[in-house]
């Protein structure tokens, strides 16, 4: 007799965008690796973006992901009114266990911890991966006491940074059992083939050219015209390469006609595998004012690149003890200038920098470690030993 087919567990994740940054690809790179696994290719993911449009990160989904849009779903975003989060907490019932992701879905946590009781709503955990533009600079007090209450009810905080793990305990006074710290990860092997020299749309790299590169959001928290600075004084072999899309494109350019250096400044856009280009690069530089743990840097060592970057979040921690002379204080841009300056004109110190840096990503940031520490975590909430 055959057995009754297992009822699928039904994920509900609330983004505060789906567009394609390094949140959205962890998330996608855990749904498209455990629709492989026999224990847990069973699951349900249903995706909602405060921001409609911003479902960039769609296109990246394995199409044996079971994954569906929720039509009619609540908006995420807009002004608290009771009524509001009624229906999203309305909007919850159905499903296994509730994933909210950022300040942008943090409306949809408070529904939970005002109506979980009374409308017997599943589980709730809460990501929280970094900042914008808006809270780069120091935290909103507001937005703190909203948080501590917003989150009263979770089953687990997780985050990817020693630094969001002490806001957490200290600023928004979590209980030392429900924050977990989890450090990004990524599939390191697929990292260690050299991409094509034609693999970028509209760019080629060229015999005798060398890319200081990037993966960012065109975000003003990215602070991408201060990358466009550093290089400026580099060699004319040089060209900065940034992939990613975003509202500050235009602000980019600018920068780059202002220092005369626009026919050295490429933005081919969004490029949906990493892996196939991130080996272009012969060095990996980041100049956000707000990160935690970027994927981008994880990627890049995986590469094998040495990486410039201020001492933003837990990058300081993440690269291998040989590069850390380049990782520059916060807010010193000519320190910041003057690392990518030195990596660019000795390309034995990067390709020492590089080894170590990949032996310390295969190590430390694989995405095995990661997967199964977040099924560790789900599989808790749901009151589970596992997703079986």
């Amino acid at each position: 007799m055959t057995a009754p087919a297992k009822r699928p567990l039904k994920l509900l994740h609330l983004h505060s965008t789906f567009d394609a940054g390094g949140k959205e690809r962890r998330v996608v790179a855990l749904m498209n690796r455990w629709a492989k696994g026999a224990a847990t290719k069973h699951l349900e993911h249903h995706i909602v973006s405060a921001v409609p449009s911003a479902m960039g990160a769609q296109s990246l989904i394995d199409k044996r992901v079971k994954a569906f849009f929720p039509f009619g779903f609540p908006p995420l975003a807009g002004k608290l009114r009771i009524g509001r989060l009624q229906r999203l907490a309305r909007a919850m019932q159905g499903f296994d266990l509730v994933l909210t992701y950022n300040w942008g879905a943090m409306d949809a946590a408070m529904a939970h911890a005002v109506f979980a009781p009374g409308m017997g709503l599943p589980p709730l955990i809460h990501h929280e991966d970094g900042f914008n533009a808006d809270e780069a600079g120091g935290l909103k007090r507001h937005r703190n006491w909203y948080r501590m209450i917003a989150l009263s009810r979770a089953s687990a905080l997780i985050v990817p940074s020693r630094n969001l793990e002490q806001i957490a305990l200290t600023v928004w006074n979590q209980p030392r059992g429900r924050v977990q710290r989890i450090a990004n990860g990524i599939d390191t092997a697929l990292y260690t083939k050299k991409p094509r020299p034609d693999v970028l749309p509209r760019l080629v790299k060229r015999s005798g050219e060398k890319w200081l590169g990037t993966l960012a959001g065109l975000r003003a928290v990215k602070n991408l015209p201060r990358m466009v600075r550093a290089m400026q004084s580099l060699p004319p072999e040089w060209h900065l390469v940034i992939l990613g899309e975003g509202p500050e494109r235009e602000a980019i350019l600018a920068e780059a006609i202002r220092l005369e250096i626009g026919h050295r400044v490429h933005l081919p856009g969004h490029v949906a595998d990493p892996s196939a280009a991130v080996g272009l690069f012969d060095l990996f530089a980041l100049s956000s004012d707000s990160e935690q743990a970027p994927l981008s840097v994880i990627e890049a060592m995986a590469s094998g690149l040495a990486v410039a970057s201020p001492a933003v979040g837990d990058v300081a921690d993440m690269v291998a003890a040989e590069n850390h002379p380049f990782i520059s204080a916060m807010g010193d841009e000519p320190a910041f200038a003057q690392a990518i300056a030195t990596l660019a004109a000795d390309d034995g110190l990067r390709q020492r920098i590089g080894t170590a840096n990949r032996m310390r990503a295969k190590a430390e940031f694989d995405e095995s470690v990661m997967a199964k520490r977040y099924v560790e975590v789900y599989a808790q909430a749901l009151g589970r030993s596992s997703f079986d």
